[in-house]
């Protein structure tokens, strides 16, 4: 029985080999037209920016920019490192002083002739996101959409960077508060959102009169590349902005080690993260570090079930998983547990998997083959301990780097799926029984980005928003973020805020002038 079984299975496979085939040759041929239009539009670049100056690797060293969903090379870029960013980081150090001469009107002009542009090119950069980084494209436009909203708030935040009197406490003198710019910005950004990481810190950083040396992610630069070939299209002048990448180690070496470089913005892993904050000591660098998460989405018996499934599904299945505020741990009440667990599994598999370019698709690839393989790792894990999974728990049929959207039940809180992130198409589900037990599980972990909450209980709400040891909650919404609001974690998910009024603040120094009177005797 068992040796028929798997005959037929291969017979099956067999037959839709050749349809296979002829999908990826499709998929390979409408990225590859889709790449050709790209590079032939008046942003696309491939060389680093030191100076206003598109250059190469001073010792021409290259790196291959693949997309993940056909694993075909689109670009070569430049493989820089210290000597590249030392001069990026001079080039930013000379304009400093006339960009941050500027009034914040003339410096709002330019962000929002930047933002209109980057708007004007929303189709193109979405193509570009998708390309090289996965995401399906209307996820992808998306981002382009919430990427400039950063740069169009921050236009108009400049202009409101007030400083303060302070009521003397003799006669004859005055107090004042000045807010300065820090001065030249090391931003260091990740893959998963290409163009919206570098926006969220480049915006206020020009916005108050710091200029930056960007360093994209060598899986993705193609889009800081353009986004940057945008900026200057807008006018802002040479050396404000630089982009270098390549040898991450050396380049942010360089950084950290330059005295020219008073602040360092990161986003991504706590590991290197904390690398940073170490590095920084030498200098006494200013840090803003939004690191990892693993972030508990908490579904109570009282819950709203079309409403918490829809939230939890926008929580932990966009860009694949691949989000440091992902759904990381889906943590269910009892009295809900099974009727939740088969409302979600309707709903995960009724997401449709393929090339981001393809109608109607939800799920991208993951960025590359370490991806899927830590996937995997974390699976059998679960699975060894106890874990079942429901739905997926597998690489998808497309091959490549796609993986099934996967649900997993019995997960406990010891398994790799509960303890780190995942960063992938996979929700665990945990079982609690009462309110206090929800809090403590979520709260029992080193990261403290953010976390959800699904409950008709007002009161509840306010106890648990304020009981959950995260920067950012949502209660029955799934996505939260937003260029108006704070961004950023506690404990080890970072330091710092991006976004809102109070994201300009990490980009500017205070200022205490004590003015005495002259004609005093």
């Amino acid at each position: 029985m068992r040796f028929s079984r798997m005959a037929t299975m291969s017979k099956i496979l067999a037959s839709h080999l050749p349809s296979m085939r002829t999908s990826t040759r499709q998929l390979s041929m409408e990225a590859q037209n889709i790449a050709d239009r790209l590079k032939s539009s008046s942003f696309f670049r491939t060389q680093g920016l030191i100076g206003g100056k598109w250059t190469d690797a001073y010792d021409a060293n290259t790196l291959k920019v693949n997309n993940p969903a056909t694993g075909e090379i689109i670009a070569n870029v430049p493989c820089m490192g210290r000597k590249e960013t030392d001069d990026a980081v001079s080039s930013a150090y000379n304009a400093f002083s006339s960009w941050s001469k500027l009034t914040a009107a003339e410096r709002s002009k330019y962000l929002r002739k930047w933002y209109d542009l980057l708007m004007a090119h929303k189709e193109e950069l979405g193509q570009l996101i998708t390309l090289e980084q996965g995401k399906p494209l209307k996820e992808a436009i998306g981002e382009v959409g919430y990427g400039a909203a950063f740069i169009e708030f921050f236009s108009e935040e400049a202009k409101r960077v007030y400083g303060d009197i302070i009521p003397a406490t003799l006669a004859d003198r005055r107090l004042l508060v000045l807010k300065q710019p820090v001065g030249v910005v090391g931003a260091i950004t990740p893959w998963n959102f290409p163009l919206a990481m570098i926006t969220r810190k480049v915006g206020p950083a020009l916005a108050c009169g710091c200029t930056v040396v960007i360093k994209p992610s060598e899986l993705t630069p193609l889009t800081a590349l353009a986004a940057t070939e945008l900026a200057l299209q807008a006018g802002i002048p040479p050396g404000v902005i630089n982009v270098v990448m390549g040898n991450a180690p050396e380049i942010g070496d360089a950084l950290l080690a330059s005295p020219q470089v008073r602040k360092i913005t990161f986003t991504g892993s706590t590991a290197v993260g904390k690398k940073l904050m170490a590095g920084a000591a030498g200098t006494v660098k200013r840090l803003s570090l939004e690191l990892g998460g693993n972030a508990p989405c908490i579904v109570f018996d009282d819950a709203d079930l079309d409403v918490a499934v829809k939230g939890t599904l926008a929580a932990k299945f966009r860009n694949s998983g691949q989000t440091c505020v992902c759904a990381n741990r889906v943590l269910v009440q009892e009295g809900i547990y099974d009727k939740f667990a088969d409302a979600l599994s309707k709903a995960v598999q009724s997401l449709h998997v393929g090339d981001g370019f393809s109608e109607g698709v939800v799920q991208g690839p993951l960025i590359n083959e370490a991806a899927v393989k830590k996937v995997e790792r974390f699976i059998e894990d679960a699975i060894s301990k106890g874990a079942k999974v429901l739905l997926g728990g597998k690489r998808h049929s497309l091959g490549m780097t796609f993986y099934e959207p996967t649900v997993v039940s019995d997960v406990k809180n010891e398994m790799l799926l509960a303890r780190e992130e995942v960063f992938g198409p996979v929700a665990p589900l945990l079982r609690f029984k009462t309110e206090e037990e929800a809090i403590h599980i979520a709260n029992d972990t080193n990261a403290g980005l953010a976390a959800y909450i699904f409950t008709n209980n007002v009161q509840r709400t306010w106890r648990v928003s304020e009981a959950l040891e995260y920067g950012l909650v949502g209660v029955n919404e799934g996505i939260i973020s937003t260029e108006v609001a704070p961004f950023g974690g506690v404990k080890q998910s970072g330091l710092g805020r991006e976004g809102s009024k109070y994201g300009i603040d990490e980009y500017l120094e205070l200022k205490y002038v004590c003015l005495g009177d002259m004609n005093r005797k």
